[in-house]
């Protein structure tokens, strides 16, 4: 692959093809010239990052083009050719340089596998959109084509990136993705900071790269199995081994969970307390399961069966069957819907289902530690809930 022309990207408000937009773009092959571009954009105050990837079996992404521009440059870095991409990784460490992104999770996760870091400092479009009102989830085409008036074509977005050669129309959409990133970034900059909510959306972007960091502990895996509040303590002793076992061997081959074992299947095992191959088959084991995993499942059975109950972890206690809950939840909902009022942004981004569970579950499960507060309760949000939610917290 080689440089190019992005042609015709975009089309105008009555849908016929505006090709008023061209831009070029580099495709980069060789450690040598990432070095070069990347100490180039690092001159910048700011560069637009974004990635393409494939997951379908896999628990890691696999990566398939990085497409980087700083105002200057637009190039498409191919990781499938370059052996080195520390000048990349480098410029993700440089913190003189903001990296923008729109719906950043993903991309930080691909950072975080590949080069050990993420993108310091960064600002994600979509959490910036949040702050003038957009909900949560506001896609990247709904943004230029609001604040840019201008239409995408995101024919590619479910495509085969690990490919090779990419097409055309492949590196068009991978291209346009960062082009149109840099105006939009800095309309939504303009206006997020003229409604006094810089520092609340630089508190925000560095949040999201906090949790990002954070690996899921193995030990705690069975509290994300679906229905694990059922089981007693000692099913839940059972359930934890396996999702453990599950976890790390996820990782170990780099297969996502549910293509090691079902989820339902490690519940089922648990909850019926399975010993035998026979049991599998009748409760739906795949055959593959029971040949590869069923001796190492079956143990973890036999081993609970040794254990001291003082060893069980907890009986899972739902925040919904606690008294009073419905009601709280209610009430925090109103504090929400007042702060909506006063501030214009969307309640599910000032308190998500998730983040209003939380704050209960630090209230009423944890007793409020300190040093593990909750989001409503520390950044930006504390400023708007802490006065109004705290009173109603007290049972």
């Amino acid at each position: 692959m080689s440089a190019g022309v992005m042609p015709a990207l975009c089309f105008d408000r009555s849908g016929r093809p505006n090709k008023r937009f061209a831009v070029n773009f580099e495709i980069v092959t060789t450690t040598e010239r990432l070095d070069v571009v990347c100490e180039h954009a690092r001159t910048k105050s700011a560069v637009m990052l974004d990635t393409e990837f494939v997951r379908t079996r896999t628990l890691y992404p696999k990566l398939g083009l990085i497409q980087l521009f700083d105002g200057d440059s637009l190039v498409l870095i191919d990781p499938l050719a370059i052996d080195d991409l520390e000048p990349l990784w480098a410029l993700l460490r440089d913190q003189s340089v903001i990296k923008v992104l729109h719906a950043c999770g993903e991309d930080l996760e691909v950072f975080q596998h590949y080069a050990g870091c993420l993108p310091v400092p960064m600002l994600d479009t979509q959490v910036m959109a949040s702050f003038l009102g957009y909900g949560v989830s506001a896609g990247f085409g709904t943004l230029v084509n609001d604040f840019l008036g201008i239409e995408l074509d995101k024919g590619e977005a479910r495509t085969n990136w690990l490919a090779r050669p990419l097409t055309t129309k492949q590196l068009d959409y991978a291209a346009a993705d960062v082009f149109y990133l840099l105006p939009l970034y800095e309309k939504l900059y303009e206006q997020v900071e003229a409604k006094g909510w810089l520092d609340a959306l630089k508190q925000e972007c560095s949040s999201l790269m906090l949790k990002r960091m954070k690996q899921a502990d193995p030990e705690k895996a069975y509290l994300d199995i679906k229905n694990a509040w059922q089981l007693d303590p000692k099913q839940l002793a059972i359930l934890q081994k396996a999702a453990k076992w599950r976890m790390l061997e996820a990782r170990k081959r780099d297969l996502a969970l549910n293509f090691i074992v079902k989820e339902l299947h490690l519940w089922k095992l648990a909850r019926f307390n399975i010993k035998s191959k026979a049991v599998m088959a009748k409760e739906g084991f795949d055959s593959m399961e029971i040949q590869r995993h069923a001796g190492r499942l079956l143990k973890m059975v036999y081993d609970v069966d040794k254990m001291s109950p003082l060893d069980y972890p907890e009986k899972i206690v739902r925040l919904v069957d606690l008294p009073g809950y419905k009601q709280l939840v209610k009430r925090i909902k109103d504090e929400v819907t007042k702060v909506e009022a006063e501030t214009g942004l969307a309640p599910e981004f000032l308190a998500s289902k998730k983040q209003v569970n939380q704050l209960i579950s630090w209230a009423w499960k944890k007793q409020m530690p300190a040093d593990d507060l909750p989001d409503m309760m520390k950044t930006w949000r504390k400023a708007l809930f802490e006065e109004r939610v705290m009173p109603l917290l007290k049972r």
